[in-house]
C-alpha cells in the first residue's frame, strides 16, 4: 500500500509539472492565441517543453506502477492532488505567491483526501473481471457519459461546464480501471500488453474523456469544473475497484466520515479553483504578471 501511495503522489506531481512547465514554454514561445506549425516546431526546441512531456510520461508510468501495485480504489482518489501540487510548482516554477486562502484550499484537500482514505480503508481485490462484467461496464459508463453529454447540450455557461467535467471525471476513472486490467499483461511480455484489448480501450476512453474536459473548460470557468471532475473520479473509482475488482471498503458508521472527506475535498476544489494563479494557469495567461 505505501509502495502504490507513493506512486500516486509522483504520478500526481508529475503531471502538475507537466501542465506547468508546457504552459510556461507555450506562453514563452506563442504568446497569442493562434496555433500554427511553426509554434510548434519552436516547442518543440523548448527546453521546458520538453521536460514538460518528459513529467507527462514519468506520470503515466507511475501512475500505471501505482494500479499494479495497489487498489483502484487508493490510487485514483490520490491523484486529486495533482491540483494542490499544480499551485506548489506554480509558487516554485513561476514565482507566483500564493495566498492565506490558496493554502487553506490545499489544506482542506489534503485532509478531505485523508480522512475519506483512511475511513474508506480500502482492501485488495483478487478477482479478474469477466468479460460480461467488463461488457456490463462498458455499456453503464458510455451510457452515463452519453446522458452527461446529451444534457449539457441544452444548458450553457457553468451548468453545461459542469455536466462536461462530471463526465470526463467518470471517464477518466474508467481509464484507469482499464489501465488497471492491462498493467495485467505485462508479466507476459510486450507482445501480451500489445495484444491486450484493455491497452486500446484505454486509450480511446482517455482521449474522449480529455476531449470532454477541453470542452468543459471552454464552456465555462475552472471553479465549475474543477470540482465535479475532482469528486467524480475518485468516487467512481471505488465504484469500479469494488465492482469490477472485487476490491472492499468499510460501510457502515463510516459512511459518514467517507462523506466528510468527499466535501472537504469539494470544498477545496472550489476555493483552490476561484484563486488567481490557478485561474490565470487554467486560462492560458502569464501567472507571472
Amino acid at each position: 500500500m505505501i509502495i502504490a501511495i507513493v506512486l500516486a503522489l509522483c504520478a500526481a506531481a508529475s503531471n502538475a509539472l507537466s501542465s506547468v512547465l508546457q504552459r510556461r514554454a507555450a506562453r514563452s514561445v506563442a504568446p497569442g492565441d493562434s496555433f500554427q506549425m511553426s509554434v510548434m516546431l519552436s516547442l518543440v526546441r523548448d527546453t521546458g517543453w520538453l521536460l514538460g512531456i518528459l513529467a507527462l510520461i514519468a506520470g503515466f508510468l507511475f501512475q500505471a506502477g501505482a494500479l499494479t501495485v495497489g487498489q483502484l480504489a487508493l490510487v485514483q482518489p490520490i491523484l486529486v492532488t495533482e491540483l494542490p501540487f499544480t499551485m506548489a510548482f506554480i509558487w516554485l516554477v513561476l514565482g507566483r505567491r500564493l495566498d492565506r486562502e490558496s493554502w487553506i484550499a490545499v489544506g482542506a484537500m489534503t485532509v478531505g483526501l485523508a480522512v475519506l482514505l483512511a475511513a474508506a480503508s480500502p482492501a485488495h481485490g483478487t478477482r479478474t473481471p469477466h468479460r460480461v462484467e467488463w461488457a456490463i461496464a462498458i455499456l453503464v459508463t458510455v451510457g452515463v457519459m452519453a446522458f452527461l453529454v446529451a444534457s449539457s447540450r441544452g444548458g450553457r455557461g457553468a451548468r453545461r461546464a459542469v455536466l462536461l467535467a462530471v463526465a470526463s471525471g467518470l471517464g477518466f476513472s474508467f481509464t484507469a480501471a482499464l489501465m488497471k486490467d492491462a498493467t495485467r499483461a505485462i508479466p507476459g511480455g510486450a507482445s501480451s500488453v500489445l495484444t491486450s484489448w484493455a491497452l486500446y480501450a484505454m486509450v480511446a476512453a482517455g482521449l474522449a474523456s480529455l476531449v470532454l474536459l477541453q470542452d468543459a473548460l471552454r464552456s465555462g470557468s475552472l471553479v465549475a469544473v474543477q470540482p465535479g471532475l475532482n469528486v467524480t473520479d475518485p468516487v467512481a473509482s471505488i465504484a469500479y475497484g469494488v465492482g469490477l475488482f472485487g476490491e472492499s471498503i468499510r460501510l457502515g458508521g463510516w459512511v459518514v466520515l467517507e462523506l466528510l472527506g468527499i466535501g472537504l475535498i469539494l470544498y477545496g476544489s472550489i476555493h483552490l479553483a476561484q484563486t488567481r494563479p490557478l485561474r490565470d494557469h487554467a486560462g492560458g495567461r502569464d501567472v507571472c504578471d
